[in-house]
C-alpha cells in the first residue's frame, strides 16, 4: 500500500484551498449574472408604472411589474459626478470627496468599488457609456470597457458620433450594442456583471436644440400635449433664495422650457430619449433569454439624480427638493417570486452593497449603505432600520448654491451652506410637491432643532469616516 506523509502546514494550506475554491470557481447556475443599467437625469416619474399616463416604457414597466420597485429612492448628491462616485463606492459624497473640478477619486476609494471586489472574487466584468469619474487606468477595473459621454460639437453630432459597420448611430443604440456584444462573448464559465451607464436622456448643453433622438422615435409623442409643470407658477419661482433665480438652474430653465414651445419639445425630446433607452433593455432582455441566461441575470435599473422639468421655472437638479433628489429604482430578480413595491426610503450608496450580495461577497465595513437583497424576498416585511437620510451637494461653485439637509418620511429640513438664505422645512405628508416652508413657523420650532441638529450630527459621522485625508485642493473647499 501506498503511503505519504504530511505536514501540519500542508494540512493549513489544503484546507485554505478548499475553502477559497468554491469561492472563486462558481459557475454562472450557481452565481448570477447582474446588468445594472444607470441612466442620466431620468426623473423618478419619467416612467409608466411611476404613474406617468404619457411616457412610453413598456420593458422598464415589466420589470418593475414583476420585479422589486422601491417608490422612494434618492440620489444622496443630485448631481451626477459626485452620486456616480457614490454609486461606484457605496459612500455620502461627505466621505469620497468627489465632484467636479476635483482631484481624481483617491485610490483609496477606488479600491473599494464594487467592480474591483466583483473581479477580484470570480466575476467577468463589463463597462460601457459615461462612467463619469475620473480614476487612475479605470480600464484595469474591468475585463471590457468602453467610457465615453457626449461629443464635443453643438449639435446633434454630440450625440450622434459613435459608427457600427460603419453608420453613425445614436449613443444610446451604440451601448446598447457594446452590451450585447459583451454577452456574447462572456466566458460561459464564469458568472458577468455588466454595467451600461447610457448618457440619455441629459439634454446636450452646448446645443441649441438640447434634446437628440433618433429617427425612430419621431412619430412618439407627436401629437401630445404635455401638461404643464406643476410648480410653474411665478410664486414658486419668486420664494427661492436670488442666488437660486440668477444660478445655472434658471439659466437652463431658458434654454429649455421657457417658452410653450420650447416646452412641449424639451419633454418630449427627453421621452423619447428615454423610450430609446427602454428599446435597449427589451433588446437585451430578448438577448439573455435566446442565450438561456435571462433565468440567472439580475437586472438593476436607476437614475443617477432628479430632474427640474420646469417645476419652480427651474431645470436640472442640484437642489434638496425631491424633483432633484428623487430617481427611479427597480431590481429584477428572475429567481424571486414576489414582486413588490417597496414604501421605504432607499439610496444610490445602497445599490453596490446589494451587487456584492447578490453576487455572494460581503460587502466592504466602510460601505455606508445598506443592502435591499432583504427587499426582494421579503418585500414591505422588512425593517431597514433608516429613519433619515443625509442629501448634500458640497460642491462650491456660486452659480450652483452647494446645500445640505434631512429627509424623513415625513419631513424635509435643508439649508443652503455658503450663502445667507432662510432654512427650509415642508410636511411631506401634507405637503409633497413641498410648497409650503413652515421653518418660519413657531409652532414647528422643535421639528426644526431636531432635524437642524440631526443634519449636523449626520455630516460629522459622514466627514468622520473619511478612509484617507483630502487633497490639499480639497480640504479647503468648506466641507
Amino acid at each position: 500500500m501506498f503511503r505519504f506523509k504530511i505536514s501540519f502546514a500542508q494540512v493549513l494550506c489544503l484546507v485554505s484551498c478548499l475553502i477559497i475554491l468554491p469561492f472563486r470557481s462558481f459557475s454562472q447556475t450557481e452565481r448570477p449574472n447582474i446588468i445594472f443599467i444607470l441612466t442620466d437625469d431620468q426623473r423618478w416619474d419619467a416612467l409608466r408604472f411611476a404613474g406617468n399616463s404619457i411616457i412610453v416604457t413598456p420593458e422598464m414597466d415589466a420589470l418593475a411589474r414583476s420585479g422589486t420597485y422601491f417608490k422612494n429612492a434618492f440620489s444622496t448628491t443630485p448631481i451626477c459626478a459626485a452620486s456616480r462616485a457614490s454609486i461606484l463606492t457605496g459612500l455620502y459624497e461627505r466621505t469620497h470627496g468627489y465632484t467636479f473640478q476635483k482631484p481624481k477619486l483617491q485610490q483609496a476609494y477606488a479600491r473599494i468599488m464594487y467592480p474591483q471586489l466583483l473581479k477580484d472574487n470570480g466575476y467577468y466584468l463589463g463597462f460601457f457609456g459615461k462612467l463619469g469619474v475620473n480614476i487612475d487606468n479605470p480600464k484595469q477595473y474591468f475585463d471590457q470597457s468602453d467610457f465615453y459621454d457626449r461629443g464635443d460639437s453643438p449639435d446633434r453630432r454630440g450625440y450622434f458620433y459613435k459608427t457600427i459597420d460603419k453608420d453613425t448611430v445614436h449613443l444610446t443604440r451604440y451601448s446598447g450594442y457594446q452590451a450585447q456584444q459583451f454577452i456574447n462573448s462572456a466566458p460561459k464559465d464564469k458568472p458577468f456583471c455588466l454595467s451600461i451607464f447610457f448618457s440619455a436622456p441629459h439634454g446636450h448643453d452646448s446645443s441649441k436644440k438640447q434634446y437628440f433622438w433618433q429617427a425612430k422615435s419621431n412619430h412618439l409623442y407627436e401629437n401630445t400635449v404635455i401638461p404643464p409643470p406643476l410648480l410653474a407658477d411665478d410664486k414658486y419661482f419668486n420664494s427661492l433664495p436670488k442666488e437660486v433665480q440668477q444660478g445655472f438652474n434658471r439659466t437652463r430653465w431658458k434654454w429649455r422650457f421657457d417658452t410653450p414651445e420650447k416646452y412641449q419639445n424639451s419633454i418630449k425630446g427627453y421621452y423619447r430619449m428615454i423610450t430609446e433607452i427602454d428599446d435597449e433593455i427589451g433588446m437585451l432582455r430578448k438577448l439573455l433569454k435566446e442565450q438561456g441566461l435571462a433565468d440567472n441575470t439580475i437586472i438593476i435599473l436607476m437614475g443617477d439624480n432628479g430632474y427640474f422639468t420646469g417645476d419652480r421655472q427651474l431645470a436640472d437638479k442640484w437642489l434638496m427638493y425631491d424633483t432633484s433628489i428623487r430617481i427611479p429604482l427597480i431590481i429584477y430578480d428572475p429567481r424571486n417570486n414576489y414582486p413588490s413595491s417597496i414604501d421605504a426610503m432607499v439610496l444610490n450608496i445602497d445599490v453596490s452593497k446589494s451587487i456584492l450580495e447578490f453576487a455572494g461577497l460581503k460587502a466592504p465595513q466602510n460601505y455606508q449603505g445598506i443592502s435591499l437583497k432583504p427587499f426582494i424576498h421579503k418585500g414591505n416585511n422588512y425593517n431597514t432600520g433608516r429613519k433619515s437620510i443625509l442629501v448634500e451637494h458640497l460642491w462650491n461653485l456660486p452659480d450652483i448654491p452647494s446645500s445640505e439637509g434631512i429627509r424623513t418620511d415625513r419631513w424635509k429640513y435643508f439649508r443652503y451652506r455658503l450663502i445667507k438664505a432662510p432654512e427650509e422645512l415642508y410636511d411631506l405628508r401634507n405637503d409633497p410637491l413641498e410648497t409650503i416652508n413652515l421653518a418660519g413657523n413657531m409652532k414647528y420650532k422643535k421639528v426644526m432643532d431636531k432635524l437642524r441638529k440631526l443634519s449636523d450630527t449626520s455630516a460629522e459621522k459622514y466627514k468622520s469616516e473619511k478612509l484617507v485625508p483630502d487633497e490639499p485642493e480639497v480640504a479647503g473647499m468648506k466641507f
